[in-house]
């Protein structure tokens, strides 16, 4: 007796071939996803190996050369180094003062190989960094702005500066504003900020304050401090006081506005010390003093980024490993540690203005707010530098915090003349972001848009592109 033959129906058929395939592409996505996310975390803990297997016929060695920002060259870059010749194992690992004023060495020793490794620091203005680098007395520079359009130029031939294997974001600053703990005034707008440096306002009772000649304290022209106020504060509009006392040191410059009642002055947070902290804002917007979360989500008026700048074929693998280094969630430790913002990812409670949509105000309830707001380049929906390693950052929290949590990104923007093309880039801002979590397996809950809701910069001139951003919530 013949076995019934089984017949296939060719519709059925093709939805086998078709179940198969997508099979088959689930798991390629699938094994992508776990690639990209493999690559990503190792990126973040960026693991230094030893110096077991170093080689050299010199007792002292030097690794590489830092040139540039006295902001970061103070102490920022010597602990860096410091955390980072540790961890590869050397010993006796110092800070050493090299005779000239803001010049030092960071010294480690390798006693089973008899020698000693050493990186040199010149810390004598962000401006001097981008020289050492193009005539390469310097590896890495170091500076407190991004680089200008024509150190962008002048270098294109050899590197692009603002490309991700140039422009390495180190941590966030506020530029903050100080004064004499005795002075009354607890906050200014930028505007006012223009007036007093212009030397248009003479006495601090012209805005509401004491009657006390205003003495102005500011960074010298080799300050990448100097040349973030002049750009944020003073623009075209106002031309610095030739009454202004200029300093290199921003430790100098803080002592002076000690000294003096009507002293104002200006200066990374790391340096605040005993002066007194002023709240800033910016057009119609709220002031805020820079805080944790105000400067970390690059929301305060004078946020600024810090940077390391090399060559986009870098050389030398020290170098190379260095800068890893201190892109990692450790390396990021020593940011916070030495007063600066951390970019490691935090949650925190938040207060929220009332005047928001109820619809967003519902959405984030209970929600905590994280320390990252990803913004883009420049007239472009790609994301910047800063936020490609953010997504990293991001994805690292998320696996610290555990698959519970929901994630939601929430798009914000500058005005348009129609308000639902406004509300609809913002979206497309917050859907750019997610689909670079996507890549890594990651799916929010939740992304929207809301327009120019909320802004934490003027709509008008160069800092209302701080509008353009998209805030991270989890729950």
């Amino acid at each position: 007796m013949s076995r019934p033959r089984m017949l296939i129906k060719p519709h059925f058929l093709l939805f086998l071939v078709s179940f198969f395939f997508l099979a088959c592409a689930n798991a390629s996505v699938s094994n992508q996803q776990e690639i990209r996310w493999s690559q990503a975390m190792t990126a973040i803990d960026a693991p230094v190996t030893s110096f077991d297997g170093f080689q050299s016929n010199d007792s002292l060695v030097t690794l590489f050369t830092i040139h540039g920002s006295n902001t970061v060259g103070e102490s920022l870059a010597p602990n860096m180094l410091i955390s980072y010749l540790k961890s590869k194992g050397a010993k006796n690992v110092r800070l050493q003062a090299s005779g000239v004023a803001n010049e030092s060495v960071v010294k480690g020793d390798l006693p089973a190989l008899g020698k000693t490794v050493q990186v040199a620091i010149a810390a004598h203005g962000s401006s001097t960094g981008f020289k050492g680098l193009m005539n390469g007395s310097a590896d890495v520079w170091a500076s407190s702005r991004r680089a200008k359009e024509k150190e962008v130029q002048a270098a294109i031939e050899v590197s692009n500066l603002l490309e991700p294997e140039s422009e390495h974001v180190l941590g966030i600053d506020g530029l903050a504003i100080v004064v004499n703990p005795s002075n009354s005034i607890s906050s200014l707008s930028k505007h006012q900020l223009g007036l007093i440096y212009s030397g248009e306002v003479k006495n601090w009772s012209e805005i509401g304050g004491p009657n006390l000649p205003i003495s102005l304290f500011a960074r010298d022209e080799n300050s990448g401090t100097w040349d973030s106020f002049k750009n944020m504060v003073l623009g075209n509009r106002f031309k610095l006081s030739e009454q202004a006392n200029r300093f290199e040191s921003s430790e100098k410059l803080v002592a002076n506005v000690l000294q003096k009642p009507g002293g104002i002055g200006f200066i990374g947070m790391a340096f605040v010390g005993k002066s007194k902290l002023l709240a800033i804002s910016d057009g119609p917007t709220q002031a805020f003093k820079p805080s944790q979360l105000t400067v970390a989500t690059e929301d305060y008026a004078l946020s600024r980024r810090l940077f390391f700048y090399t060559h986009s074929q870098i050389k030398n693998d020290y170098v190379k490993e260095f800068i890893r280094f201190s892109q990692s969630i450790q390396g990021q430790k020593v940011v916070r540690d030495e007063g600066f913002i951390s970019q490691n990812v935090e949650s925190m409670n938040v207060g929220l203005a009332q005047n928001l949509p109820d619809d967003y105000l519902n959405m984030v309830k209970g929600a905590k707010r994280l320390s990252i707001n990803f913004r883009f380049q420049e007239g472009s929906a790609k994301l910047d530098n800063k936020a490609l390693k953010d997504i990293q950052r991001l994805a690292y929290y998320i696996r610290e915090q555990g698959a519970d949590s929901e994630l939601l990104l929430i798009g914000f923007g500058d005005k348009r003349k129609n308000e639902h093309r406004s509300k609809l880039l913002s979206k497309l801002r917050a859907m750019a972001v997610r689909r670079e979590l996507a890549r890594l397996g990651i799916y929010p809950q939740e992304t929207t848009g809301y327009g120019d809701f909320n802004p934490v910069a003027s709509f008008d001139g160069a800092s209302r592109v701080k509008n353009r951003r998209v805030e991270v919530w989890m729950r």
